[in-house]
């Protein structure tokens, strides 16, 4: 009897039951702390409304896309790095001449670029001035030279044989003579038109310029108006003023346009996600955003 007595007040189970209990609180305290961790390190890793793109692949994933491989590159236009190689070519149609583009040295400028021509090499600009096509480039330093030296002899006046300044020089050595001279014409006007003389304003010009020939369809080359152009020109602008913005942080006028943009470049992607799917999740990856960054509500 004595001992069915001890039993029925023995603490062992109220023990083992208070034990069992702040165990698990231990253990649902933990799990609290590691869910608001990691809920916090997800909304720090959150694509950016701007930016488009998270902040730890920022770094590794703008670079790579098309739209910042289209821009031109201001460090490397106005700081070129020394030994920088730039090689293109371009054919020449009518004699026969070829010219061609080389690649350049370390020996001579990084912003310059050797052009074979008929009338000898050229040290042209790398990046010429916004509106300077292969084809404007072409005529300018291989076809207009030559036909101004041939039109300088052709229109060169013979002076009597027995008069003191008569010349006895052949045809040959005169155009020879006048090719040396357009070249360095030439030559002089390349540096004028290397894209580092344009201000802000060319600049941007050139990088809408070349934003639309690549957001394009071969069918229409040149296609303001289509949705991938509009978007891709949005976020080229929004970056431009993030840019800006980053910069100087008391200009809170320009945060306004800034919503504005981000808004816009929403609507316009929401036009394509509706219309045609595959174009809108293939833009996503060419101007690296993040579909979380320019759907549902935006708050910038």
């Amino acid at each position: 009897m004595f001992r069915t007595a001890a039993r029925a007040f023995s603490t062992t189970s109220a023990a083992q039951a208070g034990s069992r209990k702040q165990t698990s609180s231990i253990i649902r305290k933990k799990n609290i702390l590691q869910k608001a961790k990691r809920s916090q390190e997800a909304l720090a890793d959150r694509p950016s409304v701007v930016l488009g793109t998270r902040p730890s692949e920022e770094l590794v994933k703008w670079p790579r896309c098309d739209l910042a491989k289209v821009l031109v590159d201001e460090e490397a236009l106005f700081n070129p790095p020394s030994g920088i190689t730039d090689s293109s070519s371009s054919s020449a149609a009518g004699s026969g001449a070829s010219a061609t583009t080389t690649t350049a040295t370390s020996s001579g400028s990084a912003t310059l670029t050797p052009y074979k021509t008929p009338l000898g090499t050229l040290q042209v600009p790398a990046q010429p001035a916004f509106g300077i096509s292969p084809v404007d480039q072409e005529l300018l330093f291989n076809y207009l030279p030559r036909a101004t030296a041939q039109a300088s002899v052709s229109a060169a006046q013979p002076r009597p044989i027995g008069s003191p300044t008569a010349s006895f020089e052949s045809p040959s050595v005169k155009l020879e003579r006048a090719h040396e001279v357009e070249r360095a014409k030439a030559e002089a006007f390349a540096r004028v038109l290397d894209l580092r003389n344009a201000n802000a304003k060319g600049i941007a010009f050139e990088n809408r310029r070349r934003i639309v020939i690549a957001f394009s369809t071969p069918e229409n080359p040149f296609d303001p108006g289509r949705p991938e152009v509009q978007a891709a020109l949005k976020t080229y602008q929004i970056r431009k003023l993030w840019k800006h913005l980053t910069t100087f942080k008391r200009d809170v006028g320009n945060r306004l346009g800034l919503r504005k943009l981000v808004h816009e470049r929403a609507k316009i992607l929401k036009y394509l996600r509706n219309t045609n799917r595959d174009r809108y999740e293939t833009l996503l990856e060419r101007l690296a955003l993040e579909p979380e960054a320019v759907e549902g509500e935006l708050v910038v």
